[in-house]
């Protein structure tokens, strides 16, 4: 070793040398058991997939009739479990399940709490409080990939601007909170979410909003018309959802006709929205961006057709994006003017029985 490697030695801090040693072995921590899940997976794929080819085999030479109702029911097996993989992105983008920022960090003074199902998973929550102790709470139900923290930003201006408290609820399988996202599942993370609003003090009942952006708007619409939950919710707020799940897969794999055939029940997951919202009565508002390429916004119009509120709204924003609308101009005019308009009606003793209007921002 030369006098200078020796002195470039002698100017490295130890305990940079020791922090790196504890970094390493982290990191050899990590390694060790992303191999060994992926050992796990491996293992289970090539005993699905040996079992698979011997009844193939076996209906090859034999043409066993038994022998082709198991392959059947097998490949239908693989297909029906592996929805959940091929919906849900909770680790999009990168590092999603491993760090969620703090509301803190966006001027917010949320209270971060651990709340559990009905099913014994322990799922994330914020609670953003305003100052103003009448203030109407709005359930935020976000979308498909990422973590809560990925909406710090329009929580932060519907505080802001609107005048809200907002409760960020976490999925079961994203960010911080436990399990795995499934359609049942997520409907026991907004229960859980309605339960903890209705056991706090300082929470105003009778001005509950729950709003949904894309797959939140599938749960918020179910949250809604559950018949337990409707009566303390009063009002709706949908995003750029879908009218049902399968709508949506065939919309989006247009060039897979095979899509077109395959049966409602074969979906795992279905999201029913355009059947629920019409047998929902709470006023209504209806958020479209008009350029969103994900999910087409005549599923927005159709939801608004058939939507049984007797007072709902349509805002139509020629900008919006499926991620962006929120960033449009007159997003939050909009949310105010639909809140006002549901809060004022509610001390007036006689209302219009249908109200019905779309507007372009």
């Amino acid at each position: 070793m030369t006098k200078n490697q020796n002195d470039e030695e002698s100017l490295i801090p130890k305990e940079t040398g020791q922090n790196s040693s504890k970094m390493g072995e982290k990191l050899r921590i990590i390694e060790f058991v992303a191999r060994l899940i992926f050992s796990v997976l491996s293992k289970f794929w090539k005993l699905c997939t040996s079992a698979g080819l011997i009844l193939l085999l076996v209906f090859y030479y034999y043409g066993s009739l038994l022998t082709l109702v198991l392959l059947l029911i097998g490949g239908f097996g693989v297909f029906y479990n592996a929805q959940d993989m091929l919906l849900y992105y909770p680790e999009q983008p990168p590092q999603s399940r491993l760090f969620v920022d703090s509301p803190q960090r966006f001027n917010l003074h949320g209270e971060n709490h651990f709340i559990t199902t009905k099913d014994n998973v322990k799922i994330n929550v914020v609670l953003i409080k305003h100052s103003n102790p009448n203030a109407p709470t709005v359930i935020y139900f976000h979308g498909n990939a990422g973590n809560i923290g990925h909406r710090y930003p329009n929580a932060g201006d519907l505080h802001a601007y609107t005048g809200v408290n907002v409760l960020m609820v976490e999925y079961r399988g994203y960010g911080r909170s436990e399990g795995s996202p499934s359609e049942s599942g997520l409907y026991l993370d907004s229960e859980a979410a309605m339960d903890f609003l209705l056991n706090r003090p300082d929470i105003n009942k009778d001005k509950i909003v729950v709003f949904g952006r894309s797959l939140g708007g599938a749960v918020a619409v179910w949250l809604a018309s559950s018949r337990k939950y409707s009566p303390h919710i009063s009002a709706l707020i949908l995003e750029n959802s879908f009218t049902s799940l399968p709508d949506i897969a065939r919309s989006i794999f247009a060039d897979l006709y095979i899509l077109k055939y395959i049966p409602v029940f074969l979906f795992k997951n279905k999201y029913p929205t355009v059947d629920r919202i019409q047998q929902i009565t709470i006023p209504t508002l209806f958020l479209s961006g008009q350029g969103d390429k994900l999910i087409p916004p005549k599923m927005m119009s159709k939801l608004h057709s058939v939507s049984g509120s007797s007072l709902k709204k349509m805002a139509k924003f020629p900008g919006g994006t499926h991620n962006e609308t929120w960033m449009s101009q007159g997003y939050y005019e909009a949310w105010v003017s639909f809140l006002q308009e549901v809060f004022s009606s509610r001390r007036k003793p006689r209302i219009s029985p249908e109200r019905h209007g779309v507007v372009d921002l």
